[in-house]
């Protein structure tokens, strides 16, 4: 199946990256820390350059760590030198619940492309839109599954965010956080630019537009086989 929506890699494992890299399905890149913790990654500038080396031009997101927005803002700024490709992950707000909007429109304003991310709420997304109009590109994650994980249908969420983000061709919107492989056939129906897709994700992909009957008897087929392997008897 065909679709307009591009597909990240999200991920920090560098020798998965390397693998995604020569994949044409896979249009970008996205990690965060804790990805980059769950990876074992110690040094931050060290594997985010190494990354670098491996995906070319395609565009990555890095995300600043601090809970101070002058710390992030300095942050930014070294994180965005590090290549015309580089987006800036900002975080909607701090710990403490405090705006990161000032901050994400001075950066936007300095010309760094960012990618406001954890929008949870059609406020957020309002304004992260509004902070990065000036900018020379920017992304807006909304974490779709993680608001479907609260009971909530994201589809008019990524709707609104689509709709506000529509005359500014520079702002892209992310679906975030998918939970299944039907998320990308969504995000593609809803005129998502973007959705970030784990590697677990990733291996279901080549099933979308499967046949049902075909997938029905593969099904049957892996029971047999996983029974008559085990030795099973009554």
């Amino acid at each position: 199946m065909k679709f307009k929506v591009k597909i990240f890699a999200d991920g920090a494992d560098i020798a998965h990256v390397t693998r995604l890299a020569s994949d044409p399905m896979i249009s970008g890149f996205t990690t965060n820390p804790t990805l980059m913790r769950q990876a074992g990654v110690a040094d931050y500038e060290s594997f985010a350059k190494s990354m670098l080396q491996v995906v070319g031009d395609r565009p990555v997101s890095f995300e600043v760590f601090s809970d101070e927005f002058d710390e992030m803002e300095r942050q930014a700024m070294v994180i965005a030198s590090w290549g015309t490709n580089v987006y800036v992950k900002i975080p909607i707000t701090n710990t403490k619940q405090e705006s990161a909007i000032p901050l994400v429109k001075r950066l936007s304003e300095n010309g760094v492309k960012v990618n406001v991310t954890a929008i949870f709420t059609k406020t957020q997304i309002d304004d992260a839109t509004a902070a990065t109009i000036p900018g020379p590109g920017a992304n807006i994650s909304v974490f779709a599954g993680r608001i479907a994980d609260a009971g909530i249908d994201p589809c008019p969420y990524i709707v609104h965010a689509v709709s506000v983000s529509d005359p500014h061709k520079h702002i892209d919107v992310i679906w975030a956080s998918p939970r299944e492989v039907l998320n990308v056939v969504q995000a593609d129906a809803l005129g998502c630019q973007i959705i970030t897709v784990t590697p677990d994700i990733l291996k279901k992909v080549p099933n979308l537009g499967k046949d049902l009957g075909t997938y029905s008897l593969e099904t049957v087929q892996m029971f047999y086989r996983d029974a008559t392997e085990a030795g099973y008897s009554l």
